[in-house]
């Protein structure tokens, strides 16, 4: 039964400020700036699922002909997906609106699995919902058919999409230097990507800058094309361009892909005699790859529909122009190389939509399946040929207690019966099921890795790093080097389902702590390094601007930079990713 909701503290304050507001100019201005009208519409409230998946249910419908498919997009400020009463009441939200421009029906439309005159394949609309679902330029869709009065056998498909803000300027400003970026993820509303950067140092007088522009599908074929261009302050240089078609979908038969870039750049390097110089590289590279995927168990439902055979081939060649000579490069790490590679496994993945996991109320796809792979081939350096051999096995589902997910790999090259250059790579994720505590609603997420060379060559540059990306976020490590490293990320996200003065507060706190063996086959009884860091997600629904998130740093000890450091925003709490269960290019097992 629909009813008006009673008031609450929160409207009642925010009644007070829109009075306030009234009569003060200044006051005005910010209040229409920054805060939404409330909705005065009569909802019927409904109890929230957090731990059941999001159903819908097509089999009504199943194999009815589709005879039309409508599309509506939707600009960013006052619309909902869901709820087509919602409209833009601010001045400020249709403000904002006119400055978008809305994704193109053909930019959605070319996201789809199905096409009209189609039987319809409740699969295929629940994959081309999560495809438009994933792309960094859409918050929300939802795809529902439609019935026909008087028509049995043909259907209508309705498809309505919520944009997200897709104009994102960034910068900063030191003493030394300031750097601005701006980034567009969805130009002219054609999907595009845009990201520009220019910096400026101050000390010298020079700037750099960083460009990339990204056509994530063209004409329906998933064929992804990606442009790039940098140049830093010390004039070293990269350029590449990557064209290239994964596996987007179970449902996809083919990928493939090629790749190029140009390297010039210089490092300082020591010699034999402790000398060090400043040296020049100049190195180009490209790849190329392709991949077919085949039916195993049939088409009958979703799990053998998910579950295909893959066969992928590739071949990568690195050149270099310029390099230092052997007084630098003794074991002539620096040389050119040709690589075949090829790989045969199996691969099953679906997807369980969920909610509350990084971000505040909003459906997330979470993978699932499990894939076994094994990967050979040849590489051929400084004229000498060496066998590769790697495996995968992954596998994720959601259990009685959490998701679970566990990732091994193990990759070497063989040289005259020895094994070179091994890696073995063991990491997994782990997040519980939404549990209460009083008002609030809790999930834990745990995530450790553990990295294992051996045999590595005998330079710094075959040795691991805890450095951000590939250890601790925010974390210089430049100096700290080894063949072995453990790390393990705790994170605990809460989710606040009570306002305070219309304010959601998700808090989280996130701990990674890190190991390396540098050189002497311990872990841990070397240095014990960490950072713990503090978050909140905020959400408001009387924001224009409804969701933003703050986190802080501590770092008890850091190998350049000292003890007792504070950073701010060095991480965000979706820094925990997930593994999907595709097989795609041939790879060597990163060592990193």
């Amino acid at each position: 039964m629909a009813q008006t909701p009673a008031p609450t503290k929160s409207d009642s304050v925010y009644k007070k400020i829109d009075e306030y507001s009234q009569d003060k100019k200044f006051f005005k201005f910010f209040h229409k700036l920054m805060f939404r009208k409330k909705n005065t519409t009569t909802v019927t409230r409904k109890k929230r699922s957090y731990t059941n998946p999001i159903k819908k249910s097509y089999d009504l419908y199943e194999c009815k002909i589709i005879r039309n498919i409508e599309i509506e997009t939707l600009d960013p400020f006052g619309y909902s997906s869901e709820n087509t009463t919602d409209k833009p009441e601010k001045k400020i939200e249709r403000f904002g609106n006119s400055l978008h421009v809305k994704s193109k029906k053909w930019t959605i439309k070319n996201l789809l699995l199905f096409k009209q005159n189609d039987n319809l394949d409740s699969l295929k609309i629940k994959e081309s919902e999560r495809l438009i679902r994933n792309q960094r330029y859409i918050r929300s869709v939802v795809i529902k058919p439609v019935p026909i009065a008087n028509c049995k056998d043909s259907i209508d498909i309705s498809i309505r999409v919520l944009d997200t803000w897709s104009l994102i300027p960034t910068g900063a400003f030191s003493n030394s230097k300031a750097n601005l970026e701006v980034t567009d993820r969805n130009i002219f509303g054609l999907g595009h990507e845009l990201d520009l950067n220019y910096i400026r140092s101050f000390t010298n007088n020079i700037f750099a800058y960083e460009s990339k522009y990204i056509i994530p599908n063209f004409k329906n074929t998933f064929v992804k094309t990606t442009l790039e261009s940098r140049t830093d302050l010390n004039n070293n240089t990269f350029k590449s361009i990557r064209v290239d078609r994964p596996f987007f979908s179970t449902y996809a038969r083919w990928a493939g892909g090629t790749y190029y870039d140009y390297k010039s750049y210089s490092e300082l390097l020591t010699d034999t005699s402790l000398v060090t110089t400043q040296l020049n590289y100049k190195v180009k590279s490209y790849s190329f790859w392709g991949a077919r995927a085949f039916d195993i168990f049939g088409n009958a439902n979703e799990f053998p529909r998910g579950t295909n055979l893959i066969v992928s081939v590739g071949f990568s060649n690195t050149t270099y122009l310029e390099k230092p000579d052997t007084t630098f490069d003794p074991l002539s790490y620096f040389s050119s190389s040709k690589m075949g590679l090829a790989t045969i496994g199996i691969s099953s993945q679906r997807f369980h939509q969920d909610k509350y996991l990084f971000r505040f109320g909003i459906v997330e796809d979470v993978p699932y399946g499990k894939v076994f792979s094994i990967t050979g081939g040849v590489e051929n350096k400084n004229n000498k040929n060496r066998a590769y051999f790697g495996s995968r096995f992954s596998y994720g589902d959601y259990t009685d207690f959490g998701y679970l997910q566990g990732n091994i790999e193990f990759g070497s090259f063989f040289n005259n019966g020895k094994t070179e250059q091994t890696t073995i790579k063991i990491e997994a994720n782990y997040f519980t099921d939404l549990f209460p505590i009083g008002s609030w609603k809790f999930r834990q997420f745990v995530k450790p890795v553990l990295v294992l060379g051996n045999n590595r060559l005998d330079t710094t540059r075959d040795r691991l790093n805890l450095i951000d990306i590939n250890g601790i976020p925010g974390f210089n490590s430049s100096p700290l080097v080894g063949t072995k490293k453990f790390l393990t990320t705790f994170q605990t996200q809460s989710y606040n389902q009570k306002t305070w003065y219309g304010f959601n507060f998700s808090p989280f706190l996130n701990y990674t702590l890190g190991f390396l063996d540098e050189g002497n086959n311990v872990f841990f009884k070397n240095k014990m390094y960490s950072q713990i860091g503090i978050g909140v997600l905020v959400n408001n629904n009387y924001l224009v601007f409804s969701s933003f998130q703050i986190s802080f740093s501590y770092y008890p000890s850091l190998p350049i930079d000292g003890s007792n450091i504070i950073k701010t925003n060095t991480f965000q709490n979706s820094n925990i990713e997930f593994h999907d269960f595709q097989i795609g290019q041939p790879y060597v097992v990163p060592y990193q």
